[in-house]
């Protein structure tokens, strides 16, 4: 029997039960545990049938009860349920841990350590081919062949969600890691504009999506409870790449040039990428219901805790994206930087960032996943507007301070705005709501490095950075809205959310 099915059955199976009483048709009683046939209070409000017999749990009828108790455990901290579902699944019970568990989470470290990682340290390739092969292109030419691969990769997640919520990880990361290996090493044998734009783009994209969208969507059947701290755990391997790639580049490029310093970084790639494929595998089995939905759902935005939460998220990524493919270039503006500052500035970033993952997913799982996120959105925009908009052309000190906040700060981002996502849905459906609103927030991808790098050619940094700073005011107010209707309109300072 369903528990979202209210089926009568008559009172026979009530410990009070006397056949020579006639039945009440109200007289009926709901739940699985009549399934088994074991007799128990009916639970309705005859007051003869409130006593509840042994090692019976008593199921309420009474709707009103059942939201006053939850207003009441949302003041006393306890977690407020906003997925739009009432009941429990059978399978709902998730391990939270064990050997199984941490290999899985092992396996999604690895692939996004390898996709994510290398779209997070994008900034130094950027800057590089700027200043070699495509030196006869601006900033903003070459700022497309980045965003669109990052843009590619995080709107295709439309697709790549539901198909993995439909046949699970296992086909969809072995042909995504494939194809992303052989792009890295194409990439070391493009020379023109077209090549990188069509290598890095076209095929890179689509295959970095396959990656990182089963990687998070994985972590989402093994762990609930834990949910913050296990993405956030998976996410820092994002960070050690950011921090590995940019460290490898520096050293490789005088001395072995581009295309082996590519190939390089494409047998690493290789190595993490077979042993996360062997380690990547799904708890939970393919949902019916998912094989039965629309690919693109854009019925998920008439809830407006997803709507408000997709554009929050679509300013977070212009901040995000937009300065980590700028900053490197940003640094060759003060005139008074060491020219390996990029390198050092992205490695920096990346490797606090990984703190930020685990910290505030920690916090997380214990003060809210939307509360813990505001206070870090809040926490970046304040080291934003002290450090990095008056003395980021300065003061390398100072720049190199900021590069540290923001990389703790974005780094709670890009852990729980999954937990986020997770919260909204149940965990069958992961991969449809993290693909749609990424469908859209991805759109920032696309535009935030050709209008970073147009801002810093005509009106200069300090301009490029005050309009970031704008962004990110503006996203945070509308992230408020999303949490503010996770609480039915009705705003509370100290529920768990």
């Amino acid at each position: 029997m369903d528990n979202t099915t209210s089926t009568a059955v008559k009172h026979e199976n009530c410990d009070h039960y006397n056949p020579e009483q006639p039945v009440s048709a109200a007289h009926t009683v709901t739940g699985t545990s009549r399934e088994a046939g074991t007799k128990g209070p009916c639970n309705v409000r005859s007051p003869e049938c409130q006593r509840t017999a042994p090692g019976s749990t008593p199921i309420s009828h009474d709707i009103e009860k059942q939201a006053a108790d939850a207003i009441i455990d949302e003041q006393r901290g306890a977690p407020v349920n906003i997925s739009g579902s009432n009941t429990t699944p059978p399978n709902d019970d998730f391990p939270e841990g064990g050997r199984e568990a941490w290999l899985v989470l092992t396996g999604a470290f690895l692939a996004l350590f390898a996709s994510f990682g290398f779209m997070v340290s994008i900034g130094p390739i950027q800057e590089y081919l700027q200043k070699h092969q495509l030196s006869s292109y601006s900033a903003r030419d070459v700022g497309w062949i980045p965003s669109v691969f990052v843009y590619l990769a995080l709107a295709l997640g439309i697709w790549v969600g539901p198909i993995f919520d439909r046949y699970g990880p296992r086909w969809i990361s072995l042909i995504g890691s494939i194809c992303y290996i052989v792009m890295i090493f194409l990439l070391a044998e493009c020379k023109s504009y077209w090549q990188f734009l069509l290598c890095l783009g076209v095929l890179g994209g689509p295959s970095g999506a396959t990656l990182t969208t089963t990687a998070l969507g994985v972590v989402s059947h093994w762990f609930k409870r834990k949910r913050g701290l296990a993405t956030g755990i998976a996410m820092v391997g994002s960070s050690f790449g950011g921090v590995a790639y940019p460290l490898i580049l520096r050293r490789t490029l005088p001395l072995y040039g581009y295309a082996w310093s590519m190939r390089i970084v494409g047998f690493v790639i290789l190595g993490c990428l077979c042993l996360g494929n062997y380690l990547l595998k799904p708890r939970l089995p393919p949902s019916p219901a998912a094989k039965q939905q629309k690919i693109i759902s854009l019925t998920l935005f008439g809830d407006l805790k997803f709507t408000f939460l997709t554009i929050s998220v679509f300013g977070f990524e212009i901040v995000l994206f937009g300065a980590l493919g700028i900053l490197p270039t940003y640094t060759t503006y003060s005139g008074r930087y060491p020219a390996d500052t990029g390198f050092y500035v992205i490695a920096v970033l990346n490797g606090v960032s990984c703190i930020g993952r685990i910290i505030p997913g920690y916090a997380s799982d214990f003060i809210g996943r939307f509360n813990t996120l505001l206070i870090m959105l809040v926490f970046t925009l304040v080291f934003m507007l002290a450090l990095w908009l008056p003395f980021g052309t300065e003061s390398l000190g100072a720049l190199y301070a900021f590069s540290a906040t923001f990389g703790f700060g974005t780094g709670a981002w890009m852990a729980l705005v999954p937990a986020c996502i997770g919260q909204l849905c149940e965990a069958e459906h992961f991969g449809r709501y993290y693909g749609t609103l990424y469908f859209i927030a991805s759109l920032a991808t696309l535009v935030c490095v050709p209008i970073s790098g147009e801002l810093v050619d005509t009106v200069g940094p300090q301009v490029m950075v005050g309009f970031m700073c704008a962004v990110l005011g503006i996203s945070i107010f509308v992230f408020v809205l999303s949490r503010w209707a996770c609480l039915d309109w009705r705003w509370r300072w100290m529920a768990k959310v």
